[in-house]
C-alpha cells in the first residue's frame, strides 16, 4: 500500500454546535427537496461520519482480536459504548471509540487524544461482503509495522482526524488550530456531508422561499420549464431575476445531443429556440475539486461558491503521485486525471455520469458511456476485440484501471487514458492489459498493431511530455514547446512548466511571459511555480503582475519567489501575507513550519526561523526536513556542537532516515572527520540504495581517503542496475585517475547506452 496520506475517509469533530440551527435548517431542504434528501441518506456524503452507536458501527466489537507485527487490538462493547483495547510497545491502552467514519468500503474510528485532537485508529473494518475477503478487520498498513517512531504512527500528524481530511467531510469545517498553544479547536455546522456543503449558505433562499407568493412563482417556472428563483427586493417585494441558487443548476440549461453519423455527442446550448454547439461553462466543479483533489489548503475551511484556486494550491501531474504517462499512482482523488482527460476537454462534468445528491452512477455499465459515444463505433467487439459478454469489453477496463488504497478502496483512473505498451515498458506506467493477461508489454503492443494497425496514438509532443515526466533531462525550450502545444491538456502544459527551474538553466522574461497573460489560471499557476528560474531582474518584470492575480495561489506561489528581494510595492506584501497565512493554519504539521521557516529565514528573521523549526520538531518529530535545516541554520550560525547534536537528535528518533544520515556524513566531512563521514555515507546508500546521490557521495569520500578502487568497484556494480548519468561519470573520472582502462572502457560503454 502506498505510505502517502492513508488518512482520507475522515470528518471533524464541533464544539457549541447549535442543534436547533442544525435541526431547522436540515427540515428546511427536507420540506421542499425531499426526493433529493432521499437519494443524498444513501450516499457517501451522508454516512461520512456519525456517533458510535449500534446502527452506526459496523466492526465486530463481540471482543474480536487482531495482531500484526508488534501490535495486538482487541475489540469490545460495554454497554452501549465500544471500546478498543491496543497492545503496541509493551504496553496497553483501552480506548473509547468517539466516532465512526466512512461505510464502505471500510469503516474507520476515531479517537480523542490530547489537545482537541482525533486521530484514526491503526486497524480499520473491511465492510466488504465476506465474497469479496471483507466482515474483517485489517491493520491500515498491512505490508509494515509501524512504529511509535514512524511518521505514519497512528498517533502522528499525518494520521490526525482534524488536519488531514476533516475539511472535507463534514459541512462548515473550520480547523481552529493554534500555532501557540499547537492545540486544535475544530468545529463544523453539520457532522457529515450536508447540504452545506455543495450549496452553501442557503437562508434566504428558505426564506424567499416560504412565501406564498414564491411558491406559486416556483409552480409556474416548473410548468413552464423556466428555470428561475424568486428574490426580495429593495421593496421587500418578491422579485423575479435569474436562477442563482446554485453553480450546478445554473450551469445545466443545455444537453448532449448525438447527432446522426456522429460517433460522439457535443454540447448544445439553446439559442433563439434552437439548440446549437457550445462551450460549457463547468466552473461549479471548482465546489467538487475542493475535496476530490490533492491540494494544499491556503484558508482555513472550505467555502463552497469560492473557487477553488483561491482557497487551495492543487498538486500537479509529478512523480511520485502520478506515472510518467499521468495515470495515478498514490491517492489523489480524481482531479489531477480528470483534468487530463478529453471528457473534460470536451465539457462534461461530474453530474453527467453521477448522480448529485447519491452521488451514484446514472447509468450502470456501457450504458453510461453510450450517454455520448455513439453504439454502432464503440459498442462491441468491433471497437473491444472482446466479446460482449466479457468483462474486458466493459469500457472501464481498458479506459479506467483502478488502484486500490487504503488496503481495500478500488479507485477509478479518471484520465480516460489509452493503453500505450511501449511508454509502460520505457516507464513503468501500468497497463490495462496487463490487468488481466498474464503477457508482457511486447506482447500488447503485437496484439493492438494487429487489431488497429498500430500501439500507440501519442504524438510527438505527448511523447516529449513522458519523457520530461519520467526523468530525461530536456531544454527550456524543450520544455516551453511542451507547455505551449494547444494539443495537450492545460494541466500537463502547467506540469511542465514547473519543471523549468529543474534544468538548472536561466529563464528570461519572453520565456514566461505568455503564460502569465493567459486566460487558463493553471498555466498562470505553473508560471508562477517556475518563476524561481528567472534571475531577479527578469522577475521584475511581466512575472511581478502574477502578484495581482485573481487566484490566491497564483499570488502566493509568486510572492514566494519574491521574498527577501526587497520588493517594496504593496500587492508584494498582501501576497506575502497570505503566504504566511496558509503555512499557520498547516503549523499542525511539519511543513508549515518548515515553510514559514524559510520565508523568515530569507526575510533576515533568523530567531524566528529556529523557534518554527524547533516547533516543527516538536508537533512533528519524525519529519527530517526540520532537522536537517535547524543544522543547516546552525551551521550558518558557525555553532558546529548545536548542528551535530541536531542531526544526532535526528537519527536517533529517525534511525532509518537515509537522508539524516547523509547529512551528518557531510557534517564529519567538513569537520575533517572523513572515516566517520563514510560509516554515515554506507548507511544512506544501504537505508536508499536507490538514490544515486547516497553511492556518488560514498564513492568519492572513498576516493577521498585513498580508497578509489573500492568505490569505482562500487560504481561498476551500481550501474549496471542503475544506469545514473553522475555515477557513470564519477565512474569513469575515477578509472582514468587509477588508469584503469578495462573500467575507462567499461563506463564509456554505458555513457553511449
Amino acid at each position: 500500500m502506498p505510505r502517502l496520506f492513508f488518512l482520507f475517509v475522515l470528518l471533524t469533530l464541533a464544539t457549541n454546535i447549535s442543534v436547533v440551527a442544525q435541526a431547522q435548517e436540515a427540515a428546511n431542504c427536507v420540506n421542499c427537496h425531499k426526493e433529493q434528501v432521499e437519494e443524498w441518506k444513501v450516499s457517501d456524503h451522508a454516512k461520512a461520519m456519525d456517533h458510535a452507536t449500534n446502527s452506526s458501527v459496523l466492526g465486530n466489537f463481540d471482543n474480536s482480536t487482531i495482531k500484526h507485527f508488534t501490535q495486538t487490538a482487541h475489540f469490545f462493547k460495554s454497554g452501549s459504548e465500544f471500546f478498543a483495547k491496543l497492545t503496541e510497545g509493551g504496553i496497553t491502552t483501552t480506548y473509547p471509540i468517539t466516532y465512526v467514519f466512512g461505510h464502505y468500503p471500510l469503516q474507520q474510528y476515531l479517537i480523542k487524544t490530547q489537545n482537541g485532537q482525533f486521530q484514526v485508529f491503526p486497524f480499520s473494518w473491511d465492510a466488504r461482503n465476506k465474497k469479496e475477503g471483507g466482515q474483517r478487520w485489517y491493520p491500515n498498513y498491512p505490508s509494515e509495522d509501524i512504529a511509535t517512531n514512524d511518521r505514519l504512527h497512528w498517533k502522528q500528524p499525518m494520521q490526525n482526524w482534524n488536519g488531514m481530511c476533516a475539511d472535507c467531510h463534514s459541512s462548515g469545517l473550520t480547523r481552529n488550530f493554534d500555532a501557540d498553544t499547537l492545540s486544535f479547536n475544530s468545529q463544523f455546522d453539520e457532522i457529515n456531508v450536508s447540504c452545506k456543503s455543495c450549496h452553501g449558505d442557503m437562508s434566504l433562499h428558505t426564506d424567499v422561499y416560504s412565501s406564498e407568493f414564491a411558491k406559486s412563482v416556483a409552480k409556474h417556472n416548473r410548468l413552464s420549464g423556466r428555470v428561475s428563483e424568486s428574490h426580495i427586493n429593495s421593496a421587500g417585494k418578491p422579485a423575479i431575476k435569474p436562477h442563482t441558487l446554485s453553480r450546478t443548476e445554473q450551469k445545466s440549461l443545455g444537453k448532449w445531443l448525438l447527432k446522426e453519423g456522429a460517433s460522439i455527442a457535443l454540447w448544445h446550448e439553446e439559442k433563439d429556440g434552437e439548440f446549437v454547439p457550445a462551450s460549457r461553462d463547468n466552473s461549479f466543479m471548482d465546489t467538487c475539486f475542493a475535496c476530490h483533489s490533492l491540494r494544499s489548503a491556503l484558508t482555513d475551511g472550505i467555502k463552497p461558491q469560492q473557487s477553488f484556486l483561491d482557497q487551495f494550491s492543487p498538486s500537479l501531474l509529478l512523480s511520485p503521485l502520478y506515472f510518467a504517462d499521468g495515470q495515478i499512482r498514490e491517492e489523489v482523488f480524481v482531479y489531477g486525471s480528470f483534468l487530463q482527460s478529453r471528457m473534460y476537454e470536451a465539457g462534461v462534468n461530474c453530474l453527467d455520469c453521477h448522480n448529485p445528491h447519491s452521488m451514484k452512477l446514472k447509468v450502470e455499465g456501457n450504458d453510461l458511456c453510450l450517454q455520448c459515444h455513439s453504439a454502432a463505433t464503440y459498442q462491441g467487439e468491433t471497437h473491444s476485440k472482446h466479446a460482449e459478454n466479457k468483462e474486458a469489453n466493459q469500457c472501464v477496463s481498458c479506459h479506467m484501471p483502478s488502484r486500490t488504497y487504503m488496503g481495500v478502496d478500488a479507485r477509478r483512473d479518471h484520465s480516460f487514458s489509452i493503453p500505450t505498451p511501449h511508454i509502460s515498458a520505457q516507464t513503468g506506467a501500468p497497463n490495462a492489459c496487463l490487468n488481466c493477461h498474464d503477457k508482457d508489454n511486447a506482447w500488447v503492443s503485437k496484439q493492438l498493431t494487429q487489431w488497429y494497425g498500430r500501439d500507440s496514438l501519442l504524438s510527438s509532443i505527448e511523447e516529449d511530455y513522458v519523457s520530461l515526466m519520467h526523468g530525461i533531462n530536456l531544454s527550456n525550450q524543450a520544455i516551453l514547446r511542451i507547455a505551449h502545444s494547444a494539443s495537450l491538456p492545460v494541466i500537463k502544459r502547467a506540469t511542465a512548466l514547473t519543471m523549468l527551474p529543474t534544468t538548472n538553466r536561466p529563464l528570461a522574461d519572453k520565456d514566461l511571459q505568455h503564460f502569465i497573460e493567459s486566460t487558463e489560471p493553471l498555466l498562470r499557476l505553473g508560471a508562477a511555480q517556475a518563476g524561481r528560474a528567472l534571475p531577479l531582474p527578469e522577475r521584475m518584470k511581466s512575472y511581478v503582475n502574477l502578484l495581482d492575480d485573481k487566484y490566491r495561489a497564483i499570488r502566493i506561489a509568486a510572492a514566494n519567489n519574491f521574498v527577501g528581494s526587497d520588493l517594496k510595492i504593496k500587492s508584494f506584501q498582501k501576497a506575502l501575507n497570505e503566504l504566511t497565512l496558509s503555512n499557520t493554519i498547516n503549523q499542525w504539521r511539519g511543513e508549515g513550519s518548515l515553510n514559514q521557516s524559510l520565508i523568515e529565514y530569507q526575510l533576515g528573521n533568523i530567531d524566528q526561523a529556529e523557534v518554527l523549526l524547533k516547533q516543527g520538531i516538536n508537533v512533528d518529530p519524525y519529519f527530517n526536513a526540520n532537522y536537517i535545516n535547524l543544522a543547516e541554520l546552525y551551521r550558518a550560525q558557525h555553532k558546529t556542537h548545536l548542528e551535530k547534536q541536531t542531526l544526532l537528535d535526528g537519527i536517533e528518533n529517525m534511525p532509518k532516515s537515509d537522508l539524516l544520515h547523509y547529512s551528518l556524513g557531510m557534517f564529519y566531512i567538513r569537520n575533517q572527520d572523513k572515516p566517520t563521514a563514510i560509516t554515515y555515507f554506507k548507511k544512506a546508500t544501504a537505508l536508499a540504495p536507490d538514490n544515486p546521490q547516497n553511492w556518488y557521495i560514498y564513492a568519492l569520500a572513498l576516493d577521498s581517503i585513498g580508497e578509489t578502487q573500492t568505490g569505482l568497484s562500487l560504481l561498476k556494480e551500481i550501474v549496471v542496475n542503475k544506469p545514473d548519468s553522475s555515477l557513470i561519470n564519477l565512474g569513469l573520472s575515477l578509472s582514468r585517475k587509477l588508469g584503469d582502462e578495462g573500467s575507462t572502457r567499461f563506463f564509456q560503454s554505458r555513457m553511449r547506452q
